[in-house]
């Protein structure tokens, strides 16, 4: 029977513990019940007020012996602890949080921690657009194969829990966000880099932050790790000169001796291994919609072609449709289409999904400000948008970049309309009305989420509501 003795040794080590959660989010629950089973003595800091946490686990948790520190000066009591478990979503540089690591604990999270003592083969994959399809279609393509595989980060269950389930030949695919990065010291075996483009600059002190973070998933690795870089991104094709193991290109745009490449103008995936080119799929067999999304393919395979057969890589491309609020198909209401595409969170994501249509549609965009620049947005909303519906806090920008590129371009307002509304549900009203036969409708907001709110998933799921009540 496997023991995994890193974790065994880890789970001693807590026990009796003065242990501090940052956050009683999604990720830190299942970590905070698994350390109460440690008996590790718990603190939960939160920003939110009683009332504000989800009532049963609170309870749950307070009935377990689990003390909390909540609302205005959450972090005050931050003091005399040996481990900080902090969120993804709080910077680790809070004085606060600085003044304890100072005093001598240990500042950590639960991604990091699967990182450490996971006994599998981790891939993580990072970048600005296009990780949680890359990630899940990885994913895939190994169980395809008959691996045990698990599938975290970003996307699926948080994976704690689940280390001591974990044994030498299971697979373990995260995805991973910068926030999640900026601390990490390990680095997984394989690790993806999908691109990199301006983005959670509201966060982030500046761009520079951001590259640096998304470079931890990588620095770490030992000489036989894997690095997958996009060849064509100009931020990331200089990573191979940091990478410490071997490097493997993708492309959509260049013949690569070696890697994986979308080639003969655009029809054919191929392998290339020293200047040969092996077919994979055709580009009009895989069930994904988009140029992007064939980036996202390449990508997948060049982290996993030596792991699976060109079977298993083709029975989940010619089946797999997509991540739910990723230019997802929602209905089909007198021939024009509704798609959500609510993860297009940042102008490049926006301007992807707009890519991966031949006519002009209606977009519906706009939302929190993360201090994104919305120029090369504007661009694209002239040649790929014949309607521009906008709401939310970003609604201004991205108007200004729109008529900034109509008056470079001597685009006519009636050729292009814009559309200000108050609330998605008007926004919905107003495609309803411009939409005919043939129309794709388009719900992009080329920003976060967070001023209407609490996520992209929320937000996707009431576009979806609002388009099935139609």
């Amino acid at each position: 029977m496997y023991v995994n003795e890193k974790f065994e040794a880890f789970r001693t080590r807590m026990i009796g513990k003065k242990v501090a959660v940052i956050g009683m989010g999604v990720s830190n629950t299942p970590l905070i019940r698994y350390l109460i089973n440690l008996k590790s003595e718990i603190t939960v800091f939160d920003k939110r007020e009683e009332d504000k946490l989800d009532p049963v686990t609170y309870e749950e948790f307070k009935s377990k012996g689990v003390n909390f520190s909540l609302g205005v000066g959450y972090l005050d009591a931050l003091e005399g602890f040996d481990y900080i478990f902090r969120s993804p979503s709080m910077r680790p540089d809070l004085e606060e949080v600085q003044k304890e690591v100072s005093r001598g604990a240990i500042l950590t999270s639960e991604i990091e921690m699967v990182l450490k003592l996971c006994p599998g083969t981790i891939i993580g994959v990072t970048g600005s657009d296009g990780k949680t399809t890359t990630t899940t279609l990885i994913y895939k393509m190994l169980c395809e194969e008959g691996y045990n595989c698990y599938l975290g980060g970003n996307i699926g269950t948080p994976l704690f829990a689940d280390i001591d389930k974990m044994k030498p030949d299971d697979f373990v695919v995260l995805e991973l966000s910068s926030f999640q990065l900026m601390t990490a010291r390990v680095s997984p075996q394989i690790a993806v880099i999908t691109n990199i483009a301006p983005n959670h600059l509201d966060i982030h002190k500046d761009y520079e932050e951001y590259i640096n973070a998304k470079k931890n998933i990588f620095l770490y690795q030992k000489e036989d790790g894997l690095l997958v870089l996009n060849y064509d991104n100009e931020i990331t094709k200089p990573f191979e000169e940091e990478a410490k193991g071997k490097v493997r290109f993708f492309s959509t745009h260049s013949e690569l001796s070696n890697g994986v490449i979308l080639g003969d103008d655009d029809s054919k995936i191929y392998i290339c291994e020293n200047g040969d080119k092996r077919e994979v799929i055709k580009a009009d067999e895989v069930k994904l919609l988009g140029r992007h999304n064939l980036e996202n393919v390449c990508t997948a395979i060049a982290a996993i072609k030596e792991l699976v057969s060109v079977n298993s890589i083709r029975n989940v491309l010619t089946t797999f449709n997509g991540v739910e609020h990723r230019n997802e198909l929602v209905r089909v209401v007198d021939e024009v289409e509704w798609r959500n595409d609510s993860i297009g969170s940042s102008p490049s994501r926006t301007i992807a999904g707009l890519l991966s249509y031949k006519d002009k549609v209606i977009l519906i965009a706009g939302g929190y400000d993360k201090h994104l620049d919305y120029t090369e947005l504007g661009i694209y909303i002239v040649s790929h948008v014949k309607s521009l519906i906008l709401i939310g806090q970003t609604a201004e920008a991205i108007k200004e970049a729109t008529l900034k590129a109509m008056k470079e371009q001597n685009i006519a307002e009636e050729e292009l309309k814009i559309f200000d509304c108050t609330t998605l549900e008007e926004a919905v009203s107003v495609a309803r009305e411009l939409s005919v036969n043939g129309d794709v409708v388009l719900f992009s907001p080329a920003s976060a989420s967070f001023d209407m709110f609490k996520n992209f998933e929320e937000r996707g799921n009431k576009f979806k509501e609002l388009v099935n009540a139609l």
